[in-house]
């Protein structure tokens, strides 16, 4: 019903676009032979026609890379950008934009591609310790693909105008300008997708636990990794030729499962057809704004306005999918004295870098120098705000990743999955778009009512399910590629706002005052204070439903509990700082890496270190560029990526 009815509006749509232009008589000459002296059917045959079909093919193959993926991650979350391949892609194109324009030479698809395979090559070695399963390839991927994307967003708040153009195609613009482009993607995809049909039996095999598995003669590391390189081809064949859609590959798949599709067969058939009829339905919608050839806003920026309400109301009908195996289970038993001592080790590593962070700096002429007495005094007020807002932001992020993690069993999830960042965010576009004059009390008031917006609206999906973490974590996942869809298309736009958004973002902490830095550390005291009472729900949540209720939780209002308190710290921290990204999912694994397994362990542990990267981010922000400076959030995650990536790697 989801399919037929996507692709009957695009068709629709199509004919009304061409019938505008030119009358049903000269439509076969238009498309098959058109006249050279006619302008209109010019533009019909080389522009309309391409550009329909590369909506069709870059929206099938995007969905069918996106079920590939969910099905060898055994995770609902997984989706073609988990591996990096749009994100790296991006990365490269950005970087030879700026430094080596001569690999242009050799065509922007070889750019982008040659970023796509470096960072999906990348991946693989990071998990090939582990026989790419599925828990090291999403990390994995995970990791590298936001280290790639805070690096592009350095690049951008630095030289943004020098990648107006990149913007635009990094968000998803079909335009075309001929045939070539179209007639390459058909040849690749239908050569992939064919490659990916002969998998169908052992793919649905790796639907069961491992030995069972490999006991039917399944070479579980052989067909993953073949699985997962076509899968990477089909998105890279997409990145090339038409730009970054991220959002297609996740919720096609999810809408082919509460369409009916239950079989592999049938997922593997619906989902490309409903990902390219919501891409063509969408990208019709857009050429309404511009003419025939479509205006500057990009396509892959507006699917997300469309998809992500279609999700929200299709959600409650998700039958629930089987979370991925836990390799190393987070309530692993561990000492109780080794766990104080690196506890210990980590709290005073914060004391250490709170007083350095105050007291060292750089004087107007570039010279580093300790500030004392008077001169201390005098930067106190400037230096202390923005120091203790990332301290107690970072903490709160960390605990609210752990809670979630430990919660859904689920590695990939994050603050920034439950859409509460992406809601305050919201509320901050709708203030600087419509208001002439914002002030700061009334940013912080919007993106207040965005973010508690967003929290009653996942309450709603969430309490029809019982609070099921994957109904839960998607709903989140919907509002922020909404968000996402709204920036990448007011950046676009060259708004000089969009910028603005974007530095705020990022993880900005310019504006702190110490009003506000008082007011984050009384929500950080009270919140962090209930945390530990949850503690024994956390260490049951992970082994699983039925023996949690077995030991006697009420899942229902366990959940929604774990959930009000995760999605309060994550409201606290983005209004003073932003929507930071990386730490909260960063956090909970560093601690669980340096041994801090347990429920109470993992929550300080991440607490520290979370409030360790950022107060250390934010220092590092002010003195690395000064006089200028960068964001804490982007420091954090070029910190933090490689740091989690060698113990990915090492263990």
């Amino acid at each position: 019903m989801v399919a037929g009815g996507l692709l009957l509006v695009a068709t629709v749509l199509s004919l009304q676009k061409i019938g505008a232009a030119l009358p049903p008589g000269l439509w076969a000459r238009a498309f098959f032979a058109p006249d050279a002296s006619d302008g209109q059917q010019l533009v019909i045959h080389y522009s309309l026609l391409p550009r329909i079909l590369a909506a069709i093919l870059a929206g099938a193959a995007l969905a069918l890379a996106g079920a590939v993926f969910q099905q060898v991650l055994r995770n609902p979350l997984a989706s073609p950008t988990t591996l990096g391949v749009s994100a790296g892609a991006k990365l490269a194109l950005a970087l030879a934009t700026l430094w080596a324009p001569g690999l242009f030479t050799f065509g922007r698809e070889w750019v982008a591609l040659a970023g796509g395979a470096i960072a999906v090559s990348l991946v693989f070695a990071l998990s090939w310790h582990k026989g790419l399963s599925p828990l090291a390839v999403v990390l994995a991927g995970l990791v590298l693909g936001l280290y790639c994307g805070s690096v592009s967003a350095a690049l951008i708040l630095f030289r943004e105008h020098y990648l107006t153009g990149l913007f635009i195609w990094g968000s998803g613009s079909l335009s075309q300008q001929g045939w070539e482009v179209v007639s390459a993607l058909a040849l690749q995809c239908a050569v992939t997708a064919a490659l990916i049909a002969l998998m169908i039996r052992p793919l649905t095999l790796l639907s069961l636990e491992e030995a069972g598995a490999a006991s039917l003669g399944v070479s579980l590391q052989g067909t993953r990794l073949m699985a997962l390189g076509l899968a990477v081809a089909l998105t890279g064949f997409v990145v090339s030729g038409i730009g970054v859609i991220g959002f297609i590959g996740l919720i096609s798949p999810a809408l082919a499962r509460l369409s009916g599709a239950r079989r592999l067969r049938d997922l593997f058939l619906w989902a490309p057809t409903i990902g390219a009829g919501l891409l063509w339905t969408t990208d019709q919608l857009v050429l309404r704004t511009g003419g025939l050839t479509g205006g500057l806003i990009p396509t892959g920026a507006v699917t997300a306005l469309f998809g992500s309400p279609l999700l929200l109301w299709l959600l409650p009908r998700l039958r629930n999918p089987t979370p991925p195996t836990r390799h190393e289970p987070i309530h692993a038993v561990a000492r109780s004295r080794p766990q104080k001592l690196r506890l210990l080790a980590l709290g005073l590593a914060l004391a250490g870098a709170l007083v350095l962070s105050l007291l060292l700096g750089r004087t107007p002429d570039g010279e580093w120098a300790l500030a004392r007495g008077d001169e201390l005094s005098a930067l106190m007020p400037w230096r202390a705000p923005r120091a203790v807002a990332a301290l107690v932001a970072g903490a709160m992020l960390a605990v609210a990743g752990a809670i979630l993690q430990r919660m859904t069993r689920n590695p990939m999830a994050s603050p920034e999955v439950l859409g509460v960042g992406a809601g305050a965010a919201l509320g901050l576009i709708v203030v600087l778009f419509t208001l002439t004059s914002a002030g700061r009390g009334v940013q912080v008031a919007a993106a207040c009512t965005g973010a508690f917006s967003v929290l009653f609206l996942i309450l709603v999906v969430g309490r029809r399910s019982g609070f099921t973490p994957e109904r839960v974590l998607l709903a989140g996942i919907a509002i922020g590629a909404l968000f996402d869809a709204l920036v990448g298309a007011l950046t676009a736009s060259g708004d000089p706002r969009g910028l603005l958004l974007l530095n705020w973002m990022t993880g900005s902490t310019y504006q702190v005052d110490e009003v506000q830095a008082a007011w984050c550390v009384a929500g950080a005291v009270i919140l962090l204070a209930l945390a530990p009472l949850c503690g024994r729900w956390l260490d049951m949540m992970p082994l699983g439903d039925a023996p949690g209720q077995a030991l006697g939780l009420d899942l229902g209002r366990v959940r929604l509990t774990l959930l009000a308190l995760a999605a309060g710290l994550t409201a606290i921290a983005t209004l003073v700082v932003g929507p930071l990204t990386f730490v909260g999912l960063m956090a909970p694994h560093l601690a669980t890496r340096v041994g801090l397994r347990r429920a109470l362990a993992q929550l300080a542990g991440a607490a520290l270190v979370g409030a360790l990267l950022m107060l250390v981010a934010d220092w590092l922000g002010r003195m690395i560029a000064f006089p200028w400076q960068m964001p804490a959030g982007l420091i954090a995650t070029l910190i933090g990526g490689p740091a989690l990536m060698w113990l990915l790697a090492r263990r």
